[in-house]
Formats: structure tokens, C-alpha cells, sequence
């Protein structure tokens, strides 16, 4: 039995090696190309959006930082949001879940 859980710990160490190699590694590729190479831009193509799906893209594309940032607290915001409007529902359609017998003992 221990003989083959170091087994699975080889293959894991082996696994993670390899990742952290091709993350240390990555970047000397890319700079393989050179200074010929040109820098690889990523934009949102705001051209036929509007309202706030125009102003999401023109913040990625202005800022990737404050993009990320609203994201990360947007995300739980708006699943508070949602969790407690779906209380609400069940609530009105009779799904108490607050005072229910929990089976699993």
C-alpha cells in the first residue's frame, strides 16, 4: 500500500514539475522572437454595443486592472443578488428553507 502511494506522489511531483517548468519557461520563448516580434494586443470590439455592455468593453479596454477589480466584487454582489430574490420566490411559492428537518444524521 505504501509502495503505491509514493507512486502517485512521483506522478504528482512529476506533473507539477512539469507546469511549473512551462510557466518559468514560457516567457524565454516568446522572447525568442525578438524585437521584430510585435506586442500582442487584446481589446473588446465596442463598435455595435451600447449602454452598459459599451462602457464594460471601454473599461476592458482602457484598464485591465480596474476591469478585473469590478469584476471580483460585482461577482459575489450580484450572487447576493440573486440568492436572495430566489429566497423571496420560494418563500411566495411555499419553499420554506429556513425551518425544514434536515434528513442526513
Amino acid at each position: 500500500m505504501k509502495e503505491k502511494i509514493k507512486g502517485i506522489k512521483g506522478i504528482w511531483m512529476k506533473i507539477s514539475t512539469l507546469i511549473i517548468m512551462v510557466c518559468v519557461l514560457m516567457p524565454q520563448t516568446v522572447l525568442a522572437a525578438g524585437e521584430k516580434a510585435a506586442m500582442i494586443v487584446i481589446v473588446a470590439d465596442t463598435r455595435g454595443l451600447t449602454g452598459v455592455l459599451h462602457a464594460w468593453g471601454t473599461l476592458y479596454n482602457e484598464s485591465h486592472i480596474y476591469f478585473s477589480l469590478l469584476t471580483i466584487v460585482l461577482i459575489p454582489v450580484i450572487g447576493l443578488i440573486f440568492g436572495t430574490v430566489a429566497d423571496i420566490v420560494m418563500k411566495g411559492i411555499g419553499i420554506d428553507l429556513e425551518h425544514r428537518e434536515l434528513a442526513e444524521h
